[in-house]
C-alpha cells in the first residue's frame, strides 16, 4: 500500500518551487468504501468522509492557491487521499483497527443516503450502536503503518 507520488512535467507552466523529489509522507489519508456502492455513492461519501478530516485534524491542511493572475482559491489537503474498497466484512474489521488504533477517523452509514441534512445524519449515526453501524464508508488519518494496518484487507479503488 506504499505509492509514491509525482507528476511529469507537462509543459512551460510549472512552478519554479516543485522539487523532482517525489514528497514522502509520514501520514496517510485513507477512505475505504463497501464495493457496492454506486458511482454517485461512492463519490458523495468519500467528499462527506475527508470533510471531517479537513475540519478536526488542521495539520492535514496544506496553504491557500492561488494562481498566475493572483485569483485566491481555498487550501486544500497537503497530501494525497487514498481511496480503497472492500467487503462489509472488510470495513468492519477496519473500523474496529481505528477505534483500536484511537486514529481520527469518520464514518458513513447506510442510513445516511435517507436523510438530508447534518443534524439527521447524526442522528442516525448516534442511533445505532457501534457494532451494528452498516458502514459503507470510513475516512482515517494518522501514521503511515498504523493506517496500512487499519486498511489490511482491502484493496485500491479502480
Amino acid at each position: 500500500m506504499q505509492t509514491t507520488y509525482k507528476t511529469a512535467p507537462q509543459g512551460g507552466r510549472q512552478s519554479h518551487s516543485m522539487s523532482a523529489e517525489p514528497i514522502r509522507f509520514d501520514t496517510k489519508i485513507a477512505v475505504l468504501l463497501r464495493e457496492d456502492l454506486e458511482p454517485w455513492q461512492r463519490l458523495n461519501v468519500t467528499a462527506f468522509l475527508v470533510s471531517g478530516l479537513g475540519a478536526t485534524v488542521p495539520e492535514v491542511i496544506g496553504e491557500p492557491y492561488e494562481d498566475a493572475d493572483a485569483v485566491a482559491y481555498l487550501p486544500m489537503f497537503r497530501q494525497p487521499v487514498l481511496v480503497f474498497e472492500g467487503s462489509k466484512e472488510t470495513l468492519k474489521a477496519a473500523h474496529g483497527r481505528a477505534l483500536s488504533r484511537a486514529l481520527p477517523r469518520a464514518v458513513f452509514t447506510s442510513d445516511l443516503f435517507a436523510t438530508g441534512n447534518d443534524r439527521d445524519n447524526r442522528a442516525a449515526v448516534r442511533a445505532v450502536p457501534t457494532a451494528e453501524l452498516d458502514l459503507v464508508g470510513l475516512a482515517v488519518y494518522g501514521p503511515r503503518g498504523a493506517v496500512d494496518k487499519v486498511l489490511k484487507g482491502a484493496r485500491m479503488h479502480p
